[in-house]
């Protein structure tokens, strides 16, 4: 089987899918699946002593499994190049998310615009974790283009950072380790010490993709008060990944993202990106699907460029 191939068709196929499909509601994924072996690993575990080497245990467990499992897979099947190619082009469909992210956020804009404040504050409590109840039309957009920005580096960028330097396998590992951090890595009386090992994690699994993610949003629009965004306040942000993206977009669509807003009840101290506290019109969705699109689309050919490059390098010499 061509090594080139192997690495090159998956990838394409994977995009153009998820261009054509996204996720389908009510779809196998392999996601939930994550999910379920997270739920049992967190009933057995995240009780006692030593909740923080459990938290550690379960992680590298499933992490270890997963790479084991997709690696496994896929040398098996590579005396079938069809099943090869099915298997790795549809895992890689179900590791990319762009499309339905862009679902996601078009849906609250559109139901905002259409059906009112309430039913925005509903359609947006779907993607966030902040409380939506008292936010203002403007607000409900303002926390769209966030998780969007923070998700084309989680959902987009960050997966094929892996698929780049190890195939398929670690790009589900990734989904893996994203997954864990959704689900217990939280500072909260539950997971404080259960989830820090998987935080902590994917704050090192995400530290490249989210200023790659930055750089490439800045250099595809062309925008110098991004780039200025992104330097002045990316760091500023409480996370150490979540504030590069969110400070690119700032700076493209020159608005305010951030401070403070209620998780759970509790009052959360965030900085501001940006000063200028203007209303983002419903049209400026627009920018956004175009934007990430964009990312998308110059990752997938940067990256199959230099593995095809790298790969046909290495074969010559």
């Amino acid at each position: 089987m061509d090594p080139i191939l192997k690495f090159v068709l998956p990838l394409l196929l994977g995009y153009i899918l998820d261009l054509l499909l996204g996720d389908p509601p009510g779809w196998p994924h392999p996601v939930k699946v994550y999910g379920r072996f997270i739920q049992y690993g967190t009933a057995w575990l995240n009780k006692g002593l030593t909740r923080i080497w459990k938290g550690a245990l379960l992680v590298i467990v499933l992490c270890a499994a997963t790479g084991s499992v997709f690696y496994g897979i896929q040398k098996s099947l590579v005396p079938w190049p069809l099943a090869y190619y099915t298997f790795s082009a549809v895992f890689v469909f179900f590791g990319l998310a762009n499309t339905s992210l862009l679902r996601e956020g078009r849906g609250v804009f559109t139901a905002l615009q259409r059906e009112g404040l309430d039913a925005g504050r509903r359609r947006l409590a779907m993607i966030v974790g902040r409380d939506t109840g008292h936010l203002t039309p403007n607000q409900v957009r303002t926390a769209v283009l966030e998780s969007m920005s923070e998700n084309l580096s989680d959902g987009v960028v960050a997966p094929l950072c892996f698929y780049a330097v190890f195939g398929l396998p670690g790009m589900m590992v990734y989904k893996m380790i994203n997954t864990l951090d959704s689900m217990v890595g939280y500072r909260n009386e539950k997971f404080l010490y259960f989830g820090r090992f998987a935080a902590r994690l994917d704050d090192v699994a995400n530290y490249i993709p989210a200023r790659l993610t930055a750089f490439l949003m800045v250099t595809v629009f062309g925008s110098t008060r991004a780039w200025q965004f992104m330097l002045k306040y990316g760091a500023a942000h409480a996370s150490p990944n979540a504030g590069y993206p969110e400070a690119a977009l700032a700076g493209i669509l020159d608005c305010r993202f951030g401070g403070p807003n209620t998780y759970g009840g509790q009052l959360v101290e965030k900085p501001y990106i940006g000063n200028n506290e203007r209303n983002i019109a419903h049209e400026e969705f627009r920018i956004v699907t175009l934007l990430n699109h964009a990312v998308t689309f110059t990752m997938v050919i940067g990256i199959l460029a230099v593995k095809a490059y790298l790969i046909w390098y290495i074969h010559q010499h």
